[in-house]
């Protein structure tokens, strides 16, 4: 399992509110990995017991696979939680979970359960540093959003 936990400097309310629609999904991805809806509905809106499907390609420009989001659970008290799949990682299911620390201090952890096969050591490994990567980003973007 990967976790990753970090001190984002926002309110709860706020990280919760960003994380609402696929735009903040896109932006922290980028460049490890790119989504384009199958639909073309950039603005779509996350919501318990709707699937998505993407296409995703790795580092924006090799083409990866279909990569289908069903969202099971959405919700700021408790957690954010999703069963992720494509045809290289049959098992990626993935909860965010949000601790207020403060007036602007949001304690933001994702826990990502991986299963791939023999491939599982190298997608794991992938999976840390592109979460790391992620909540780097978060925490720049919010930053911006301060000033």
């Amino acid at each position: 399992m990967v976790v990753k936990t970090s001190l984002f400097p926002a309110a709860k309310s706020e990280v919760f509110e960003r994380l609402q629609g696929f735009a903040i999904l896109s932006e922290i991805a980028y460049p490890y990995i790119t989504f384009k809806p199958l639909d073309g509905n950039e603005d779509l809106q996350w919501e318990v017991g709707q699937s998505f499907s993407f296409k995703a390609k790795l580092l924006g420009f090799i083409p990866f696979s279909i990569h289908k989001i069903n969202v099971l659970e959405f919700d700021e008290k408790t957690r954010i939680y999703t069963h992720e799949q494509n045809t290289y990682v049959p098992v990626w299911n993935h909860e965010i979970v949000l601790r207020e620390m403060g007036e602007r201090e949001t304690e933001y952890t994702d826990r990502v359960e991986i299963y791939a096969g023999w491939k599982t050591i190298f997608i794991y490994i992938w999976a840390n540093m592109f979460y790391a990567h992620r909540q780097r980003k978060w925490i720049s973007i919010l930053k911006k959003s301060i000033k």
